[in-house]
């Protein structure tokens, strides 16, 4: 590589914005040693950036300001945000932005089946911001996506890491005809702070969205929670049991942290002790499959829970 494109290169990555956003994460608060949160870089990296770019895509591991993004785009792997990148809802501990949303982009599915194609992309996870200001609360852009996917890349399996849809199961039907091997809803957190963290979902609504998806036969169903932000091991444990009973198959246990100075504050950093604590406990309570670390996010290591 020449000079000039060198410098080109590095001057490109110092105005990267997911850089400057994890920066920032970076210096909002003083994390444990066993937390890296390390910076994007390598060819991989470059690579899915500039198909992102190219293609005006959303992911959420720019949006949500994930702390695996270097880890994850460095392997080839990238979770796709559809329906836009801004969220008519907002959960004080989400990094996307909320407000009111842009119009759809109808060509949104081709550009994400096509980037996947050319990404090489053998597991692909995709997930949307909640559009409440849709009658079909973005249902037909899921359908078409998926449909997308499996025409341009018919070996690809899929996770659909989906909205609770305000529990309408004429919505969770249509996901589920399309047979993604992998559904996801994220609980997020305890009963308890339920309420606080995610304003306008609800608890209960989000455990009936997982049990509708077992009672109708989705043979691999999965969620995610945090921890960290004031809940007790009793509690955490409380929510484990009440997953499973619900049908969840596969469990994703991560660290909170704060993706800017307007989220809820951490309240307390987990040990990695902990974490293989709880994931030792929830193997035994009979999931398939536990991820429990503090860097950990539902879509972390995807392509394993497949299997």
């Amino acid at each position: 590589m020449s000079p000039s494109c060198r410098d080109h290169l590095v001057a490109q990555e110092s105005r990267d914005p997911v850089k400057q956003e994890i920066e920032t994460m970076r210096e909002n608060y003083v994390k444990p040693n066993w937390i890296r949160v390390k910076l994007p870089t390598g060819e991989n990296y470059r690579k899915i950036r500039r198909l992102v770019d190219q293609y005006n895509l959303h992911t959420i591991c720019q949006s949500g300001i994930c702390p695996n993004i270097g880890e994850c785009w460095g392997r080839g792997v990238a979770t796709f945000m559809i329906l836009g990148n801004i969220c008519t809802r907002s959960c004080r501990f989400c990094g996307v932005k909320t407000g009111r949303p842009e119009n759809i982009d109808w060509e949104e599915p081709k550009k994400i089946a096509i980037s996947i194609k050319l990404m090489h992309i053998k597991h692909a996870v995709i997930t949307s911001v909640n559009r409440d200001d849709l009658k079909d609360m973005g249902s037909f852009i899921w359908v078409d996506t998926i449909r997308k996917i499996r025409i341009f890349n018919p070996s690809t399996t899929l996770e659909t890491l989906i909205p609770d849809f305000k529990g309408n199961t004429f919505f969770l039907d249509k996901i589920l005809r399309e047979r993604p091997e992998v559904i996801s809803h994220n609980m997020e957190t305890i009963s308890r702070l339920s309420r606080e963290v995610r304003i306008q979902a609800k608890y209960d609504r989000s455990l009936e969205v997982l049990r509708y998806l077992k009672r109708m036969g989705q043979p691999r169903i999965k969620s995610g929670i945090m921890l960290g932000l004031g809940e007790t091991e009793i509690e955490v444990l409380e929510l484990m049991e009440v997953l499973k009973s619900s049908g969840v198959d596969i469990l994703t246990i991560g660290q909170y942290l704060q993706p800017t100075k307007k989220q809820i504050p951490v309240k307390e950093f987990i040990t990695p002790k902990q974490f293989k604590k709880y994931e030792e406990i929830g193997l035994k309570m009979g999931f398939r499959h536990v991820e429990s670390g503090a860097l950990v996010r539902s879509s972390y290591h995807a392509y394993k829970h497949l299997h």
